[in-house]
C-alpha cells in the first residue's frame, strides 16, 4: 500500500535570515535581501547587486571534526539539515539510518571550489593547486556530506536539474518513502553565490540592475541569489506515532521538458503546461482546488509572461481567483535551492493561512494580469498550494502541497 508522505521540519539558510522563524517573518514583511555584491569585486561588471547570506557561521551547525573542509553548497546544505532535524524534533539515535535517505537538487553544485581552482590555476599554474580542492568540487559532494555529518545510510543522490532541482529532488525523496523504500528523507536544494552564474546571467543580459520585480510591467531581469532549503520528509504513520508537528502533506509532483531551446521558455509555456497538468493528475485534485500558486516568477521579460499565459491554459476562469507570488523578489534567485526554499514556503502557507508578497510592484503589465499579491502578505485560506519552477534546458517541475488533516 502506498504511504501518505508529510513534511514533519524545515531548515533555510537564506538572504533574509537563517532557520524557519527569522526566514518566514522576514518573509511576509516583504523584507529585501537586495545588497551590494560583497564575494568578488564586480568593479568589471556592468551591475553589481544581488543577495547573499550573511553572518553565516558553519561552526554553529557542525560537528564531525572530517568535514569542516567543504564547499559553500554543503555547508549551507548541512546547516539547513541540522536546522530541518531540530525542528522536526528528531534525534539521530530515534531513527534507523539504514532508512533516512538524501536527496539534493543545485545548479552549480560546489561552484566557489571550481572557481577558486581556476584562479589558482591562472595565476599560479597547476602544481599549485592543492589536491584536496578537487575533491571538494563535484557536485555530489553535497548530499554525501550531509550523509557523512549525521550518518544516514540510506538512499543518497543529487539532482543537478539547474534552477528546477529543488523541486525534483523532493519529488524523487516523496517517491522513495511513498513506495515504502525510505522512512525519511532529507530533501531540498542548496547553490552558493556563484561569479559564473552573475557573468553568465549578466553576459545573457537578465540581472537587474537594483531590484527584482517580477510580473511589472517595467521589470528588468532577476538577481543572483544563494542559499539552501532543507525539508525533513516524513511517513505519516512515523509522524503520528511519535506525536510530530505536521506543516504540510506532499501529494504530488508533475515534471516536463519544453525541448525547445536551451535557455529560452517555450513562448507558449507548452512545456510548463504540461508539468501543471501532470502535478495536478498526479496529486488526483481539479484545478479549482489549487488557492495559491508559489510562482517561478524570475523577473525577466520572457518567463513571466509565459509562465502568466501557461497558468491561464490550465486553470481557465479559476486563474482570476487564484493568487501568485513571487519570493524571489525578496531572495533573489538561489538557483538549485530556488524551488527547494519556495516548497518550504508553501508548506508554511498551508500552514499559517498567509501568503507573502510579490514585493517592488509598481506598474501593471496587460502580459501578466494574474493577482500578485503586490506589496503586501495577504491573510486566506489555503488547502492547496503549487510550488513551480522552471529551469535552463526546459526542465519543468510543480510540486503539490496540502494542508495537513489526518
Amino acid at each position: 500500500m502506498e504511504r501518505r508522505v508529510v513534511v514533519t521540519g524545515v531548515g533555510v539558510i537564506t538572504p533574509i535570515g537563517c532557520g524557519k522563524d527569522a526566514y518566514w517573518n522576514a518573509l511576509i514583511a516583504g523584507k529585501s535581501g537586495v545588497d551590494d555584491v560583497k564575494c568578488f569585486d564586480t568593479s568589471v561588471h556592468k551591475v553589481h547587486k544581488g543577495c547573499e547570506v550573511r553572518d553565516f557561521d558553519f561552526s554553529r551547525y557542525v560537528k564531525n571534526k572530517q568535514i569542516r573542509k567543504i564547499g559553500k553548497a554543503s555547508e549551507f546544505a548541512i546547516a539547513a539539515t541540522q536546522l530541518a532535524l531540530d525542528d522536526a524534533g528528531l534525534r539521530l539515535n530515534d531513527l534507523d539510518l539504514e532508512r533516512v535517505g538524501v536527496s539534493i537538487g543545485t545548479t552549480g553544485g560546489e561552484i566557489q571550489i571550481l572557481e577558486r581552482v581556476n584562479l589558482i590555476r591562472y595565476k599560479e599554474g597547476e602544481d599549485s593547486i592543492n589536491s584536496e580542492l578537487l575533491l571538494q568540487h563535484p557536485c555530489n559532494t553535497i548530499p554525501t556530506n550531509i550523509a557523512i555529518e549525521f550518518g544516514f545510510k540510506g538512499p543518497n543522490t543529487i539532482i543537478p536539474t539547474a534552477c528546477a532541482a529543488g523541486n525534483y529532488a523532493i519529488g524523487y525523496a516523496y517517491d522513495l518513502i511513498k513506495l515504502g523504500r525510505a522512512d525519511h528523507m532529507i530533501a531540498g536544494g542548496s547553490d552558493p553565490f556563484s561569479k559564473v552564474a552573475f557573468t553568465g546571467f549578466e553576459r545573457l543580459g537578465a540581472i537587474a540592475p537594483e531590484i527584482c520585480q517580477p510580473f511589472d510591467k517595467n521589470r528588468k531581469g532577476m538577481l543572483i541569489g544563494e542559499g539552501a532549503g532543507i525539508l525533513m520528509l516524513e511517513a505519516l504513520e512515523s509522524a503520528l506515532a511519535r506525536n510530530a508537528r505536521v506543516y504540510a502533506e506532499i501529494i504530488g509532483y508533475g515534471l516536463s521538458c519544453d525541448s525547445y531551446h536551451i535557455t529560452i521558455p517555450q513562448p507558449e509555456g507548452d512545456g510548463v503546461v504540461s508539468s501543471l497538468k501532470k502535478s495536478l493528475q498526479n496529486a488526483n485534485i481539479k484545478p479549482e482546488d489549487v488557492q495559491y500558486i508559489n510562482a517561478h516568477g524570475t523577473g525577466t521579460v520572457a518567463n513571466d509572461k509565459a509562465e502568466t499565459i501557461s497558468i491561464k491554459k490550465v486553470f481557465g476562469e479559476h486563474s482570476r481567483r487564484l493568487l501568485v507570488s513571487s519570493i524571489k523578489s525578496m531572495i533573489g534567485h538561489t538557483m538549485g535551492a530556488a524551488s527547494a526554499i519556495e516548497a518550504i514556503t508553501c508548506a508554511l502557507v498551508v500552514k499559517h493561512d498567509v501568503i507573502p508578497p510579490t514585493i517592488n510592484y509598481e506598474t501593471k503589465d496587460p502580459d501578466c494580469d494574474l493577482d500578485y499579491v503586490p506589496n503586501v502578505k495577504r491573510e486566506c485560506r489555503v488547502d492547496i498550494a503549487l510550488n513551480t519552477a522552471y529551469a535552463f534546458g526546459g526542465n519543468n517541475s510543480c510540486l503539490v502541497v496540502k494542508k495537513f488533516a489526518a
